[in-house]
């Protein structure tokens, strides 16, 4: 009887591929085209506009949707849509879903680290401990789901035959400015904190460097984030950034990535509807993360409860 052989896989298959890319000859390499994450979906700018983004040295990697005002009021739009819903999920839930992301992240962490290493000139060693760094620290904010009540919530001793509780809810729809130095740690770790309460958000991803952010997005819309809750955009951080700070829609603006010339006018900009602003403070987005920035975007309710009813 001839002797059955079972097809080489893994490890044994490598190098029986046939070439692909820049290996094969005459073969032209099919381009990336990075678009916006809205929704849920990936739609190109309304505006039809795109930018280069390049490597630490300036080398052309890629082009990037440059979004225009109307993608911005698009993406409230998702956001204010989809809050409510992801605001009335579980504690329970939104932790597992969080934990889903750290999933996702580390089934494309090759391409992630890549991405970081080309965008932020990094090592591939230092790359692996960032994106490492990434994916642990959506593990750690999904830890925090079930225990933001207990931490920012109260029993609190009244004089009267009365309870009264104070409870956290999230503050709503959040604009982010993404931090401009670190393309995928420093997204993550204002993205994470402001979404596990229960918000939902727009953000503006690092103008220089914005393709890791669109991978994230990518990840994100293969888990279980429902459409909306997360929105991606890419392009001009001082064109867009006015444009949320003076949404009378957004409740919240993180300016962890503003520059700091704009920081002023965005405060008085977001004055005008009182959105609460967390203000840039040179986090250093490699240090092990607080629950500050979390607490910083929920609501404290206080409840007034009879006593025998």
């Amino acid at each position: 009887m001839a002797e059955q052989r079972i097809p080489p896989s893994g490890s044994e298959a490598i190098g029986r591929i046939p070439p692909s890319g820049s290996e094969a000859v005459g073969r032209i390499p099919v381009a990336k085209t990075y678009k916006l994450f809205i929704g849920g979906t990936f739609p190109r700018s309304e505006s039809g506009r795109s930018y280069a983004a390049t490597r630490r040295n300036g080398d052309f990697l890629a082009n990037a949707a440059q979004a225009s005002r109307k993608d911005v009021r698009d993406a409230v739009v998702a956001a204010r849509k989809a809050q409510p819903g992801w605001a009335a999920a579980t504690a329970y839930n939104r932790g597992q879903v969080l934990y889903r992301v750290a999933e996702m992240m580390e089934l494309r962490r090759p391409q992630f680290v890549g991405e970081v290493a080309a965008a932020d000139g990094l090592d591939i060693e230092t790359a692996v401990h960032v994106v490492d760094e990434t994916v642990d620290r959506w593990v750690w904010y999904a830890g925090w789901a079930d225990k933001i009540a207990q931490v920012a919530g109260s029993s609190n001793p009244v004089a009267g035959p009365y309870f009264n509780f104070t409870v956290p809810e999230p503050t709503g729809v959040v604009a982010v400015i993404a931090p401009q130095d670190s393309s995928l740690l420093g997204l993550v770790s204002v993205i994470a904190p402001a979404i596990v309460s229960g918000n939902a958000v727009v953000v503006v991803a690092a103008q220089e460097r914005p393709l890791a952010a669109i991978t994230l997005a990518e990840a994100l819309a293969t888990s279980d984030v429902p459409g909306g809750v997360v929105n991606i955009l890419t392009g001009v951080t001082a064109e867009l950034a006015p444009v949320l700070a003076a949404h009378m829609d957004v409740n919240a603006i993180d300016l962890a990535g503003a520059p700091g010339e704009m920081v002023p006018a965005l405060e008085r900009s977001a004055a005008d509807n009182v959105k609460r602003v967390v203000r840039p403070d040179g986090t250093d987005w490699a240090a092990s993360p607080t629950p500050d920035r979390m607490l910083a975007l929920v609501e404290a309710k206080t409840v007034w409860h009879p006593v025998g009813i």
